[in-house]
């Protein structure tokens, strides 16, 4: 799968789970302050991936993780 193609279903995902608009979905913005995205919505964020690309994301890899950007290597890197 293509770089583009895993953004592009990642940010399919976010479009879908936190009901935003596709074009604020970039690899800078910040899932709190920019996607108004709560806890509970980053869960179901981290279920829709698993789901989407057939991966397992353990609670602890999420430390960290606040930006589009930085779930995007993630999710890659589990690829």
């Amino acid at each position: 799968m293509s770089d583009d193609a895993i953004f592009e279903k990642l940010s399919q995902c976010a479009v879908d789970v936190l009901q935003v608009p596709p074009d604020k979905v970039v690899k800078e913005a910040r899932f709190s302050d920019d996607l108004d995205a709560d806890s509970l919505d980053l869960v179901e964020l981290v279920m829709a991936l698993e789901e989407a690309f057939g991966i397992s994301v353990d609670e602890s890899e999420l430390d960290g993780i606040e930006t589009v950007g930085e779930a995007y290597d993630l999710v890659k890197s589990k690829l």
